[in-house]
């Protein structure tokens, strides 16, 4: 595997933990806890795949510059702001929603699992479409 195969892995693995996140909210829902804690181990192993595999990308590749079109470049970064400011955020969020879980404070789980979800959701999803727009529709030269 090259430093060029890291952006397609990283929106692979966003997919999975989006893939790993509905399902464990299914789950939850049915009340198979086993099976929801099994998807959100999945979705926390698949996030954190992630963060792993951008850093690498990022600390050897540099940053990259969504230039083209020109038209587009304003929707790009409005999506890329919401999303890295997210990303920045979600994590502490996912730590004290797995620490609350472990340590079977599921009243206190449930309250920031509510918040947690649709961000850890968000992040995931456009993740994956800044990968499809910067690499797929609009490669950048």
């Amino acid at each position: 595997m090259s430093l060029s195969d890291l952006p397609a892995l990283n929106a692979a693995l966003n997919s999975l933990s989006a893939m790993f996140l509905i399902s464990g909210y299914v789950f939850i829902k049915k009340e198979r806890q086993t099976a929801h804690r099994n998807c959100m181990i999945g979705a926390l192993a698949a996030s954190t795949l992630f963060l792993t595999s951008y850093l690498i990308y990022h600390f050897n590749a540099g940053r990259t510059v969504f230039r083209n079109p020109e038209w587009f470049r304003p929707i790009y970064l409005a999506l890329l702001l919401t999303h890295t400011v997210l990303a920045v955020v979600i994590v502490p969020m996912i730590i004290i929603t797995v620490s609350r879980a472990a340590k079977r404070r599921f009243d206190l789980h449930t309250k920031i699992s509510r918040w947690t979800w649709p961000l850890w959701m968000y992040v995931s999803v456009t993740g994956v479409l800044i990968y499809i727009l910067l690499y797929q529709i609009f490669p950048q030269k």
